[in-house]
């Protein structure tokens, strides 16, 4: 399945390594832990990552970025990790690449690289990377399978979403391998500090219903710059306070910015992608985002959630 872009790390002496910007655990996990399977099992070859901001995921060993000239792209291979749209790649550059490639696991929305492995029913892009790893030959190190095992719990949601499959466990049983302390890992996943506890009570008194029983919380512009997190904590972070609401089987987290509104989409029953791909955006049958132009069209969102209700029942 991978035998081009394989071939295509073998040709090439510069290896780019790209992902969608506002990274979570899997765009950062499979960027890193790609990063060393190549420098590990091809010693001779420089291999860079690029992008914005590690985040609330700076914890994680390597991740901060590498800062290159467009001279360093013109014999490159560039490989873009995790991201299903050509707008939402972090570092525009991967055009002044020699050669393009891109390994993803969201549902294909376009072509933007000359080799292209997508696969919608993996979990995570890191199980891809670690498939690849696997075809190849290559031999692990305890950094990469540390970062590709990050992103298969993040996007797995610790392995309890529907994507998780028995290649899931099989992939991550592989990586484990490796010496993984899974204690230290969880704890700065998930811990929590005692503002941060706050915040979700805070957003958690913030939920509304639409008439149909979609949940979704909006916050605007001006309640944004008054609370004490990041954007990427609130748009990305609190649409999790809805994840197990008895009798939700849709939600959504709106937030307005700089950029428009970020809206965050989920569901446990329900395939919300075309709704979210109408509107700019794209991810998972279950799990999706876009950012939307203003409040006026994230009201039109939720109306198109309620009819998908209303037709699902």
């Amino acid at each position: 399945m991978f035998e081009a872009i394989i071939q295509a790390i073998e040709a090439h002496d510069t290896v780019i390594l790209h992902r969608h910007a506002s990274p979570d655990g899997d765009a950062l996990g499979s960027q890193i832990g790609l990063k060393h399977l190549i420098l590990h099992n091809y010693p001779g070859k420089t291999v860079y990552t690029v992008g914005d901001g590690a985040g609330r995921y700076g914890f994680m060993a390597d991740s901060k970025m590498d800062e290159i000239p467009d001279e360093a792209f013109r014999d490159a291979l560039a490989i873009i990790l995790d991201t299903s749209g050509e707008t939402l790649i972090s570092d525009q550059r991967f055009h002044l690449a020699k050669t393009t490639a891109r390994i993803d696991h969201h549902i294909f929305i376009q072509q933007i690289a000359r080799h292209e492995v997508t696969d919608s029913t993996a979990e995570s892009c890191c199980s891809l990377v670690a498939l690849m790893a696997q075809e190849a030959g290559w031999a692990l190190t305890p950094l990469a399978a540390q970062s590709l095992f990050t992103g298969m719990v993040t996007d797995s949601g610790r392995f309890r979403y529907d994507s998780t499959s028995a290649r899931t466990f099989r992939l991550a049983a592989y990586l484990m391998s490796q010496p993984i302390d899974t204690n230290e890992l969880y704890r700065n996943l998930y811990a929590v500090d005692l503002d941060q506890a706050r915040l979700r009570a805070a957003f958690t008194q913030k939920i509304q219903l639409t008439e149909k029983g979609v949940a979704y919380i909006y916050t605007t512009k001006e309640e944004m710059a008054a609370l004490p997190a990041d954007l990427f904590s609130v748009s990305r972070g609190m649409v999790s306070v809805m994840n197990d609401l008895k009798g939700i089987d849709i939600w959504a987290n709106f937030t307005e910015c700089d950029q428009g509104v970020l809206c965050e989409l989920r569901s446990s029953r329900y395939n919300i992608n075309p709704i979210a791909t109408s509107h700019g955006g794209g991810g998972h049958m279950k799990a999706s985002g876009a950012t939307l132009k203003n409040r006026e069209e994230a009201l039109a969102m939720l109306r198109e959630l309620d009819q998908l209700m209303e037709e699902g029942q």
